[in-house]
């Protein structure tokens, strides 16, 4: 059988591709390598049964405000966001904590009560985005070039706010929090959002992830789907399949067939080859280079293989007996904890180039505070990850580091320890053994260093297409990069409609020659 397209790698951006072409009347069909769809957006219970964990990703601020998202009918197939009573809390080393609320005006209260002043500098700074939040989110998700969000966000917040705006993508989150803030825990509070990417807040570019996720959390909150973030996924999957799209799991791509130049179809590790006028791949550069093999012109190779991923990761995931016992009240209703300590301890910890810290930063979830639906009655769910160096030996720090990880909750909530059931340990190639993208344990897309943030994988006015006629690249390599919100396969998808429609209006003019790509 003919498609019309072929996408490579069913997580949302891939599920995003197919659905958009879909959407155009395209018969379209994705391929999967594991034996469900979802890429890093599945559940399953790896503790204990009857308890749900989200395998890779798990909290999705950048998904409850994509516009492809909403732009979806995902409620009709059964999505449901749950929010946490805070977004996420910092506990300090002296048994207090600061909160991002939904609420602005409950968060510049949390930030008033830790030091009087930094509240309303928040809510000076955050007012006007939050105001034109949809221009904001316009300007941050969308595909590349982008320029009319940023028109509408400059229309909306003046020329001043968008100076500062534009500020950021060159500043440190520690230069804006020492700006912004007087107290200590109010930088701290800062700093940890800043350490979702790979750039510490002591480095250029980390202002803007710091203040963008704070702002995402005002805006759409930092939720996630009821019963696990395998919700998602299966709506996206419901929704492909009502228009006529179509997804094969276990069925890894060997290549990419190129004939004449341009692409012919995918052929499959067990030597089935399929047919597709256009293919998607929502891979990673390096897993591109694999399936096309020398169909690239050099210097594009070169350029791909040039692309730089992200820190290693470890995540733990446990079923607890109970719910975390944080001395802080704020970290006992946040869906996301920032566990660091102080503003010190956070820039110290972040900015190790060697080695792992013996308190390590983590990002922490809890999401049967508000979901209950993930465990057992009167259980709780929990999970963490910490970065870290490439070159550490990570399988001969396993057990240790995990000590470390258990060892800096308890620090923040004494008695976690016996509340725990049962651990799951996922370590940089245990990452990339379950899923191809996350490279080393690379969970962000690669690096959002400052000159990778812009042009990903590489320079380029459209980096969705490839020099190969009829093959796109649609993963979180390409702009917008990573977290969940589809952008990426939604722009590839589009660029591969636009030139497939220019392309047979060329082979109308000239009678069945093609005189374009």
């Amino acid at each position: 059988m003919t498609y019309d397209a072929l996408v490579i790698g069913s997580g949302p951006n891939g599920l995003v591709a197919a659905i958009t072409l879909a959407q155009a009347g395209r018969h379209v069909l994705v391929l999967e390598a594991a034996d469900r769809p979802g890429g890093a957006v599945i559940t399953e219970e790896l503790t204990l049964p009857g308890f749900a964990h989200d395998t890779f990703s798990s909290v999705y601020p950048a998904a409850a405000a994509s516009p492809v998202f909403s732009s979806m009918p995902l409620e009709r197939h059964g999505l449901r966001w749950i929010h946490p009573g805070a977004c996420y809390a910092h506990p300090l080393p002296d048994g207090s904590a600061v909160a991002l609320y939904r609420d602005l005006d409950e968060t510049a209260a949390s930030l008033e009560r830790h030091q009087p002043g930094d509240g309303e500098q928040w809510r000076s700074f955050a007012a006007p985005y939050v105001r034109h939040f949809d221009a904001l989110r316009a300007t941050m998700l969308s595909g590349f070039p982008p320029i009319a969000g940023p028109m509408r966000l400059l229309a909306g917040v003046g020329p001043r706010s968008m100076v500062d705006f534009a500020r950021l993508l060159l500043m440190p989150a520690q230069g804006l929090g020492e700006e912004l803030f007087r107290g200590e825990g109010s930088r701290a509070w800062l700093y940890g959002s800043a350490t979702h990417g790979d750039v510490p807040p002591a480095a250029g570019g980390s202002a803007i992830a710091a203040a963008y996720l704070n702002l995402l959390g005002h805006g759409a909150g930092w939720p996630s789907p009821e019963g696990g973030a395998e919700g998602l996924t299966a709506a996206l999957h419901s929704h492909l399949v009502e228009l006529g799209g179509e997804l094969r799991t276990g069925a890894p791509a060997a290549r990419i067939v190129i004939e004449g130049g341009r692409v012919a179809g995918v052929e499959l590790d067990s030597g089935e080859r399929l047919t597709g006028r256009q293919v998607i791949a929502a891979v990673m550069p390096r897993a591109l280079l694999g399936l096309v093999g020398d169909a690239l012109p050099s210097r594009y190779a070169a350029a791909l293989g040039r692309y730089r991923y992200g820190p290693a990761t470890m995540k733990v995931d446990w079923a607890l007996d109970g719910p975390i016992p944080w001395t802080a009240p704020e970290a006992r209703e946040a869906g996301t904890v920032h566990v660091g300590g102080s503003a010190d301890e956070v820039l110290q910890t972040t900015s190790r180039v060697a080695g792992l810290p013996e308190r390590p930063f983590l990002l922490l979830g809890q999401p049967t505070l508000a979901d209950p639906s993930r465990a057992p009655a009167g259980k709780h769910t929990a999970w963490a990850y910490t970065h870290g160096p490439r070159g550490v030996d990570w399988a001969a720090e396993r057990d240790r580091h995990v000590q470390r990880i258990e060892d800096q909750i308890e620090r923040f909530a004494p008695g976690f320890a016996d509340r725990i059931l049962a651990r799951h340990v996922l370590g940089p190639q245990d990452f990339e053994g379950r899923n191809r993208n996350l490279i080393g344990g690379d969970v962000g897309g690669g690096s959002y260093a400052l000159d990778q943030v812009v042009f990903r994988p590489l320079p380029s006015l459209s980096p969705y297409r490839t020099p190969v006629p009829g093959l796109y690249i649609g993963s979180a390599a390409t702009f917008p990069g990573g977290a969940v919100h589809g952008v990426p396969g939604h722009a590839a998808a589009r660029v591969a409609l636009v030139e497939s429609r220019v392309r047979g209006a060329t082979r109308r003019v000239f009678g069945g020659r093609d005189g374009g790509r």
